[in-house]
């Protein structure tokens, strides 16, 4: 099984629209309204390939119980947590050129009610062959929250992959995952100075077995243990970018439970993550897409 840790789920609304008029009035193609949160996206795709998950996390209140409502009624089988404030839901306004997101900033959770998620998550870590750490924290969560987890996990011989931002991120590799996953405005922000090669080192420097850095249409470039390989990819996908970076994440994660070798991790990865692009709703991928993009992938 692998875990899925989501601190700040939310109910994702998508609305599919061929313009945005954003001083009138818009007329919307779809609506999409499902459990999301990056563990969640993560959580979806490792489940369409055949994979064994659990979704933990933090809901709370009509949103959160709309949240675990979804995941039951998707078969993604969730241990989340119980919270006295509010879920957050998210609003991505996609259409042919890119998407908007607008993310709420989730509920404040106190420190009682973390510790009790902190004392349910190590007990879902029995059986799990590895965890996946990702998103945004809710109000009141600590910054060091994901380097803990990251290190209980480790302590138990489970492998993490953390994907975050900020504070969050910089904090990471204390932990020691596997993996920690940013794109490269997020490395950007937490190493502020030189290429993303050496950002990607100094993580690795701080705790971190391995980095990996998404740079949209330029590939992906990940610095580990046996050396430096990037994946270049051999054409842009157009659509909707939310949730490329969690299929992404979940292409890694199946490579380190598989514990296949980098350069075939990095290219499912790659192609999982344009994939994605592909597919109007985070969470999903397109499967014609990925069967075309695979072979192409130069691991260089």
């Amino acid at each position: 099984m692998i875990l899925t840790v989501t601190l700040n789920a939310a109910l994702d609304v998508t609305y599919q629209v061929p313009a945005v008029e954003w001083d009138g009035v818009n007329r919307v193609a779809a609506v999409h309204r499902r459990a999301g949160g990056k563990g969640v996206n993560v959580a979806r795709v490792l489940a369409a390939l055949g994979q064994e998950v659990l979704v933990t996390g933090l809901a709370g209140g009509p949103t959160g119980r709309a949240i675990e409502a979804d995941l039951g009624a998707a078969g993604l089988p969730a241990a989340l947590a119980p919270i006295a404030g509010e879920s957050r839901t998210t609003l991505a306004v996609s259409q042919p050129s890119g998407a908007t997101l607008f993310n709420e900033p989730g509920p404040r959770v106190s420190e009682d009610e973390l510790g009790d998620f902190l004392t349910h998550y190590e007990s879902l870590l029995d059986g799990a062959r590895a965890v996946v750490i990702s998103g945004s924290l809710p109000q009141g969560v600590p910054a060091d929250v994901y380097a803990r987890l990251a290190a209980v996990a480790a302590a138990r011989g489970v492998p993490a992959i953390v994907d975050a931002d900020g504070e969050p991120l910089r904090h990471a590799p204390g932990g020691r995952p596997a993996v920690v996953k940013p794109n490269a405005e997020e490395l950007a922000r937490a190493v502020p100075h030189g290429t993303p090669e050496e950002g990607a080192q100094a993580l690795r420097e701080r705790g971190a077995e391995a980095v990996v850095v998404s740079q949209g249409e330029a590939g992906l470039l990940a610095v580990t243990a046996g050396g430096v390989l990037r994946a270049r990819m051999p054409y842009k996908v157009e659509g909707n970018p939310t949730g490329a970076g969690d299929a992404l994440v979940a292409g890694l994660a199946l490579g380190l439970v598989e514990r296949s070798p980098w350069p075939e991790r990095l290219r499912r990865a790659a192609a999982l993550g344009a994939a994605a692009v592909a597919a109007p709703v985070a969470g999903d991928f397109d499967r014609d897409v990925y069967a075309h993009v695979h072979p192409l992938i130069e691991i260089v």
